[in-house]
């Protein structure tokens, strides 16, 4: 492996249509390819954004997208329903429903309304057999709850994204066979609680994520965070499983194909 070919891998959840990247994109994505990051998907967090996070997958190869609403915004847009999101599925570079979740930190006077909507988008996962893609923040209890009870109603697939929570919700993930997402947090020098919850997990449940434009990894910490900074995370990822950084990357590859299989299948029909 020389320097001039990186191992590939992807960033599982970020947010191309942001204004932070107004008017660099073809640069924001140049620098991805060059740090081997060949694939991102882009959220869409209001479903009146979708036509623009939508427009961005059209035009642009390495970029897939998914949509929902996200809990902090759960109170100002319009409830969505399973068959609105159902119908977004259908797009072929869709491949993800949320995100969605709870968050409880500055938002928990929404609770109800939050969890209504995690509720609905769980359904259009359980429907459309696309992740969920989760966002939890100071709710772990509600959030281990209502993902178990409608996992045993109907099995559905997700990724805690940009997991930071506790080790037990964590572990209940798992226990349901969902994929815990590394940001740049895990990264974080002061975050070593987390690092060993990440490191007791299985490798074949590991994703890697920027949340770009938020969560920069060291030495980016403090500054606009972007596709291209996932190795860095992932380099971290490899240190905490043991693993040279193309193997750990190959997992991480492997993982994402495994729960994206809508994007590893596009990917492999065009190719």
């Amino acid at each position: 492996m020389t320097n001039s070919t990186p191992p590939r891998i992807t960033d599982s959840h970020c947010h191309l249509d942001f204004p932070d990247f107004d008017g660099e994109l073809p640069d924001i994505l140049a620098r991805a390819a060059e740090a081997g990051v060949t694939r991102m998907v882009t959220i869409c967090t209001r479903l009146r954004n979708e036509p623009t996070v939508r427009a961005l997958a059209e035009a642009h190869a390495p970029v897939f997208y998914a949509a929902g609403t996200h809990p902090m915004s759960a109170a100002e847009e319009p409830l969505t329903s399973v068959d609105e999101l159902v119908t977004l599925s259908q797009h072929p570079k869709f491949v993800g429903i949320g995100e969605t979740g709870l968050d409880y930190h500055y938002t928990a006077d929404s609770a109800e309304v939050q969890k209504e909507s995690l509720r609905i988008h769980i359904q259009a996962a359980q429907e459309t057999g696309l992740p969920l893609i989760i966002h939890a923040r100071a709710a772990d209890e509600d959030m281990a709850a209502i993902l178990s009870a409608a996992h045993s109603e109907k099995p559905y697939t997700c990724v805690m994204h940009c997991f930071s929570s506790s080790a037990a919700l964590g572990r209940a993930a798992l226990d349901l066979g969902f994929y815990l997402s590394m940001s740049g947090i895990a990264a974080f020098p002061k975050s070593q609680e987390l690092r060993d919850i990440f490191a007791e997990a299985p490798l074949d449940r590991i994703l890697v994520e920027t949340d770009s434009p938020y969560l920069a990894p060291p030495p980016f910490r403090g500054k606009r965070n972007e596709p291209a900074y996932t190795a860095h995370t992932a380099k971290v990822g490899a240190e905490l499983f043991g693993l040279d950084y193309a193997d750990f990357a190959a997992r991480t590859q492997e993982n994402f194909d495994r729960l994206f299989w809508k994007a590893a299948r596009f990917e492999g029909g065009a190719s």
